[in-house]
Order: structure tokens, then C-alpha cells, then sequence
């Protein structure tokens, strides 16, 4: 796991040191090495900070140059297949130097040019520079685990791992983009291949790029998407044939992400997903070490019970981890980290558990993606049952009902989203559920200035238009919630901390399993959730396990709201006549919502990251 950063233009570069002042910004990404390479002609700079996972020896080293020099890259990432894929070269006859996956990304792109990203199997983001065609090639997985900022303007094209590390120039473009800015508030994410950042992109997941230099033109395209669901009949989409096929499936995935030259963990919360992937690494490996955190003071947040049991049953080598207070303090140390605003509290207890992790392991093994793949979130189960309840009313009727109810509650009252989605057409597009601010709240957060609202526009335009609302919802949250909410949260957070977190639920055959396989009411139904991981949990796991619970990763945001430093501090932020952006009539309306009980605290949340993250990197309207 490691930062890129690069420069390629159509002339030489002069100003070579924003390179190493972005190195810089990245030092917590990469903190076992570094190295620059710039071309003979000058025009291109490719940049690099280390994190040591495979072959810890100098031929690692980065950038690499393959054979015969006429590529260099720099690669952020993981190649699991890489073992596959170099003896698959080999007998094409390619000499590889190191062990390293890097190199092995080198040879196949000699082989295969751009259709290489076919054959990967990881989580990556990489920038290959083809001196013989004056070309960079970028690209980045299929799930958006690793991230990628550029920029490309007359100055060419600039791009890095983080966008604190392009930011790092004094003089580079810091305007908030209107339409990022109100898909934020409305989702509590930016989406896609858009950023906080006027001018600034992300190289949105499972998309490449090519930047050619003699031209100074770049062409992006997406080179993988999740398969449409077929329906095989019953003697392929049963739950037994089912497990079948997912059980090998997952196994495999925990192997291959368990290689690595540095001790490596799982993150074992006691809940369904990290379970199965502790039991899936018990049979690849005699030693596992699991982790769980637990949060003195609030009980209901703790689940060392749960995974107790998981790692006995198994015989893990377990440790308890006190994660300790949670300052608010932590705050802008985050703000600055996150590189975009983005509204989730748990940021907090993940860069916590990160911290905790780092001193005992350089990888560890988490669940994240069974909730998107295989139905995990109670929302679905909710939509289900209000798509049932909505059949019995015509479309018309129920926006007249929603609006009313949108009017008549407050925002932050209890059921409000479900009751504005009662509104929705359930046979096409996602009603946005888990939305932050509706966009007359949005207009009151911006006003007196005419604020126009974009973000619903942005949503329906993402949502799938095939299968049915399961499928629809899910491959929603996965190419949305997912790739610019939880993996980043997770890359942003452990990498703070120099530590690799892997995923195997998102290793891509999985992916594909789900999506094209995995019948909806195996996935989650109107009474019920996570059907197919749950008869997997039954399968394997011990006869005691409770697989029906769900404890999401989280902190006491609301309880912290009431009173205390908490409170003070949010107050203080949104407040403060000088610099404050939100309008204090609509601000001052939620705190007091929040203070009767109402649930406003991940919205504040939200206003108040963005006002720290604005502030620290000197962001304008």
C-alpha cells in the first residue's frame, strides 16, 4: 500500500519540486521509502511513498521501470493473482527480476497493453508511463478501493493518491464545485468521477485513462461493470447450489490476500461478514490473529462478546483492544485527512481502530462489501415493505401524501425520508433513503444566495434501470455508498496510520457471483436480510453464533450532541459570525432539533467536516 503522485505535460516541467512537496503530504501512506523519476525529456515526473507489503527488499523499489526501460510505473496497491499472472509471463518469456506484484503489473501490460486490467485481481491504482508511445496510462479497480485525483489543464495533467498532495502546490485551484458541493449535502458523498474541487477529478472505479502527451488529450473509459443478473433456474440459483459455488469462492479470496511479507490480521467485529472471513482464514493459515476494539463506557457499542465466541470456536490468536476516548479534537486532524468532506461519524472509531491495529500488524483482513453484495443493510428490508404498501395507491397520490408529509415534519423527525420515499416510483430508479438534506433544506443551509439544486438529478441519473428493486438498490449502494463513503472512510483512515486494510468480499469473482447469480430473495426480502451469508453462517460458523443481530460501526454522535464538548465545539464551528458558510437561522434550527431528540447528528455532522475541510485547504464558493 503506498501514494502516487505524478506531473506529465507537453512540455518540460519546471517546477520539479511540487513533486517532492506532495511526496510530503503522502509521507503516512508510504512511510518505508520513497523515490522520484522524471523522464529524460523532462515531461513527465512520477512520484512515490512506500508502505512494504511484498518483496520488502530494494527491488520493490518505486518507480519501476520494466524491461527495457521504456515503461515506468508507480503502483498503489494489491495484485492477488500475481503469483497467476508471473507464471503466465513466464511462459511467454518474460524475466522478472523481483517478487514483486508491481513488476509483474510491468510484463503484463507489455503483453497485453491496456487489456490488462482484465486480467487483474486486486485492489489498485497505478500510473504507467509508455515513453514509446508518449503516453500515461492511470487506471483503478473495479470496486474503487484505492483512490485517484487529476487534473488536467494547460499545465498538462497532474494526479495523485491523495488531493492533499496536489494542494500542496500554493497556487493550485481551490474552488468548490456547485454541483459536488450540493450532492454532498443531498447524499452525503461526491459521486463518481466528480470533486469537492472545481477542475479536479477522481478516476472513478473500474475506469482507466490515457493522457497522450503530443496532444495533450485524454480519453477515459470504463473497462469492467458489475454482470446483469440471469436467472439459471432452480438447479443453479438454490441456496445450496448457491453455497456451493460462494463457499470456494470466498475461501480462495482469503487465501490470496493473506500473502504478504509483514504479520497480517483480521479486523473481527462478531457480525456476519468478518466471521465468515476469520473462518475462511483459519483454513488457509494454523495462525490468525483477529482484533476486535471495544469503547469503555458504552456498552451497546461493544461486541467483544460476539467475537469472542467467533475467535474460541476457531482458535485465533485474539487480542481486545480499548480504543479510548474519542476527542473531538480528532476532528480537524480528520478533516484535513479526508481530502473531501464525507458524512460518516465512524470515520472516527475507524481511524481509532486503525491506530490500535498498527501495533500489532501492516495488513489487515475486514468485511466490508457484504452488506451491498448480499443484502446487508435493514434498509432494503425497509424498501421491500414500502414498495408492498405502495402498491396499493396510485403513483400520484402517494407524492401528494409525501409532500404533505415532507411540509408537515420537521427535519431530523423520525421516519421522514421513508415517508418522502412513499412518493417514489418503486418499479424504476432508487428512492434516496438514506439521503442527508432534501433540497429545500439544502436551499435554507445556502440561503439568502439562490442555491439550485442538482443532486436528485445526479442520483436518478446513476441509478440501474434493470431488475427489480433489490437488484436496482444494491448495485446503487455499491457503486455509490460503497466506492465514496465506505472505502474511503477505510482507505483514508488506515492509511492515516500506515496500515493495509484488504477486503476479499470485494475480490471481483465474488463481485460478479453476486451480482449475476445471487436471486433477490436470497439476498434480502421484506422480513429478512443477508439470506444466502446467513445459511453460509449455518454452514460453518458455531451453532451459538447470532447472525440476525446488526451493530453498525459507530460512535454516540447523538448522545455527544446533547451537551458537553461536543455540542460546544459544533455550536462554535457553525456559528462563528466571521467565516461561517451555512446560513445560522437553518443551523440553529437543527441544533435545537437535535436537542428534542430529533436525529440531526450525522447532518451536522456533515456541516461541520465541511467547514473544517474548507477551512484547512482555503476553499472558496
Amino acid at each position: 500500500m503506498c501514494g502516487i503522485l505524478g506531473h506529465a505535460a507537453t512540455r518540460p516541467i519546471k517546477d520539479r519540486d511540487a513533486l517532492s512537496r506532495g511526496m510530503t503530504c503522502l509521507w503516512h501512506r508510504g512511510p518505508d521509502d520513497s523515490g522520484v523519476w522524471w523522464s529524460a525529456d523532462q515531461r513527465v515526473g512520477l512520484a512515490f511513498r512506500r508502505l512494504a507489503i511484498i518483496d520488502l527488499t530494494a527491488a520493490g523499489h518505486q518507480p519501476m521501470a520494466g524491461a527495457g526501460g521504456e515503461n515506468v510505473i508507480v503502483f498503489n496497491g494489491e495484485i492477488y493473482n500475481y503469483r497467476d499472472l508471473r507464471a503466465e509471463l513466464g511462459t511467454k518469456g518474460h524475466v522478472l527480476k523481483s517478487a514483486s506484484d508491481t513488476e509483474v503489473v510491468l510484463a503484463a501490460y507489455r503483453e497485453w497493453g491496456v487489456d490488462c486490467l482484465g486480467r487483474l485481481n486486486g485492489m489498485f491504482a497505478f500510473a504507467l508511463y509508455d515513453a514509446t508511445r508518449q503516453r500515461l496510462f492511470m487506471a483503478r479497480d473495479r470496486a474503487g478501493e484505492k483512490p485517484l485525483f487529476y487534473r488536467i489543464d494547460e499545465h498538462g495533467l497532474r494526479f495523485a493518491s491523495e488531493l492533499k498532495a496536489l494542494l500542496s502546490n500554493p497556487v493550485f485551484p481551490r474552488v468548490v464545485d456547485h454541483d459536488a458541493l450540493d450532492c454532498y449535502l443531498a447524499m452525503g458523498f461526491v459521486p463518481g468521477d466528480r470533486c469537492m474541487l472545481r477542475g479536479v477529478n477522481k478516476l472513478a472505479p473500474a475506469h482507466a485513462l490515457t493522457f497522450e502527451l503530443q496532444a495533450q488529450s485524454a480519453v477515459v473509459w470504463r473497462y469492467w461493470q458489475p454482470p446483469p443478473f440471469v436467472d439459471a433456474g432452480p438447479d443453479r440459483s438454490g441456496t445450496e447450489a448457491l453455497l456451493a459455488d460462494l463457499e470456494p469462492l470466498l475461501e480462495d479470496a482469503v487465501r490470496r490476500e493473506l500473502v504478504a511479507d509483514v504479520p497480517v490480521g483480521v479486523l473481527l467485529s462478531g457480525g456476519v461478514d468478518s466471521s465468515l472471513i476469520t473462518a475462511m482464514a483459519v483454513r488457509a493459515t494454523p495462525r490468525v490473529k483477529t482484533f476486535t476494539i471495544r469503547f469503555p463506557g458504552f456498552g451497546s457499542y461493544d461486541e467483544t462478546t460476539h467475537a469472542r465466541l467467533i475467535a474460541g470456536h476457531f482458535g485465533t490468536e485474539h487480542l481486545e483492544l480499548d480504543a479510548g476516548e474519542a476527542s473531538v479534537d480528532l476532528l480537524p486532524k480528520l478533516a484535513r485527512q479526508f481530502d473531501e468532506p464525507m458524512v460518516d461519524s465512524s470515520m472516527i472509531p475507524t481511524h481509532l481502530v486503525s491506530q490500535l491495529v498498527r501495533q500489532h500488524c501492516t495488513v489487515a483482513l475486514g468485511g466490508d462489501g457484504g452488506d451491498e453484495l448480499f443484502g446487508g443493510y435493514d434498509h432494503y428490508r425497509r424498501l421491500l415493505w414500502l414498495q408492498g404498501k405502495a402498491n396499493a395507491l396510485p403513483l400520484p397520490v402517494r407524492r401528494v401524501f409525501a409532500n404533505i408529509a415532507a411540509r408537515a415534519l420537521p427535519i431530523g423527525a423520525r421516519g421522514r425520508n421513508w415517508l418522502q420515499a412513499f412518493g417514489s416510483d418503486f418499479d424504476r430508479g432508487v428512492p434516496p433513503v438514506t439521503g442527508v438534506f432534501d433540497p429545500a433544506a439544502r436551499r435554507r443551509l445556502m440561503a439568502p444566495s439562490p442555491w439550485a439544486t442538482t443532486a436528485e438529478g445526479v442520483w436518478d441519473a446513476r441509478a440501474s434501470r434493470e431488475g427489480d428493486l433489490m437488484q436496482r438498490a444494491t448495485r446503487m449502494d455499491f457503486e455509490n455508498y460503497l466506492a465514496e463513503d465506505i472505502l474511503v472512510k477505510v482507505d483514508r483512515a488506515s492509511m492515516l496510520n500506515s496500515l493495509e486494510v484488504r477486503a476479499p468480499f470485494l475480490d471481483y469473482r465474488i463481485i460478479e457471483f453476486a451480482f449475476g447469480r445471487v436471486p433477490s430473495d436470497q439476498k434480502a426480502t421484506a422480513t429478512s436480510r443477508k439470506t444466502l451469508l446467513k445459511a453460509l453462517c449455518d454452514r460453518i460458523l458455531p451453532p451459538a453464533f447470532d447472525h440476525n443481530r446488526k451493530q453498525g460501526f459507530s460512535i454516540p454522535l447523538e448522545y455527544w450532541l446533547q451537551r458537553g464538548p461536543w455540542a460546544e465545539q459544533f455550536r462554535d464551528i457553525l456559528l462563528d459570525s466571521r467565516d461561517a458558510l451555512f446560513n445560522p437561522a437553518a443551523v440553529r434550527g437543527l441544533l435545537d432539533g437535535q436537542r428534542r431528540g430529533r436525529n440531526n447528528g450525522e447532518r451536522l455532522f456533515s456541516l461541520v467536516l465541511f467547514e473544517l475541510w474548507r477551512r484547512e485547504y482555503r476553499a472558496t464558493l
